[in-house]
């Protein structure tokens, strides 16, 4: 059930939000949507890869567990990684157009878990100015409004130059268990790396050269990832 409404300092003045990660605000989760806008961040982190969603629309993904529902980024801590995806960050946040001409609205999910009046960030100012967590929050929707924008296009130029390929993704644990994740995508770097002339110059002018190598360049955390498992298995 959700209760989303326009937020404002009025309605919503004492109202807070907590902003650490555990399993009771959703953050078990193996795999987590990752945008172009985010990419340089988030390849420093976390495997990329891509998948098609309900409607065959290809999305990027960051990897973040083997098993299902396992976050190995999340701790008794909190989130064990130096970038948390926009995803994981925005909470009961969301952003909508009111109209096609209309700059973007915050919106906030009232039944949200992360929603307090007791506990967590002060989301508005005594006087009515945001508060430094909403203005945190404002820039995080700002990254995934942009991203949204910039994934179909993104996309449509790896597909336009056939640089998409099924992948393989498999991880072998020292005690024999292997784990195979299935329908995944990711960028040919044979073919990328063959591109000239007209198509490489576009590709680049585009953005989406510099972002195809960072997806690539992601691929050394499986790795980590796999270690990760390994340390929880064995601290199990």
């Amino acid at each position: 059930m959700t209760r989303r409404v326009l937020l404002n300092n009025v309605d919503h003045a004492d109202l807070r939000v907590i902003a650490r990660h555990g399993p009771e605000f959703g953050d078990s989760v193996n795999q987590v949507l990752v945008l172009p806008s985010e990419f340089e961040a988030a390849q420093r982190e976390y495997p990329i890869f891509f998948r098609r969603d309900a409607n065959g629309e290809l999305q990027a993904v960051a990897i973040l567990g083997l098993d299902r529902d396992e976050n190995l980024f999340l701790g008794p801590g909190g989130w064990n990684a130096r970038y948390v995806p926009a995803a994981q960050q925005r909470g009961p946040f969301s952003i909508a157009l009111q109209d096609a001409d209309a700059a973007p609205m915050i919106h906030i999910d009232l039944d949200h878990p992360r929603v307090s009046r007791a506990d967590g960030e002060p989301l508005f100012l005594p006087a009515g100015g945001s508060a430094p967590y909403l203005q945190h929050v404002s820039r995080v929707l700002g990254l995934i409004y942009d991203g949204l924008e910039a994934s179909r296009p993104f996309f449509q130029a790896l597909e336009a130059l056939d640089l998409i390929e099924t992948v393989d993704v498999e991880a072998k644990l020292g005690d024999g268990t292997e784990y195979v994740l299935p329908g995944l995508f990711t960028v040919s770097h044979a073919r990328l790396s063959a591109l000239r002339g007209a198509d490489l110059e576009r590709l680049h002018a585009s953005g989406a050269l510099r972002a195809a190598y960072m997806v690539l360049a992601s691929m050394a955390n499986m790795s980590a990832l796999i270690d990760a498992k390994r340390r929880r298995l064995a601290g199990a």
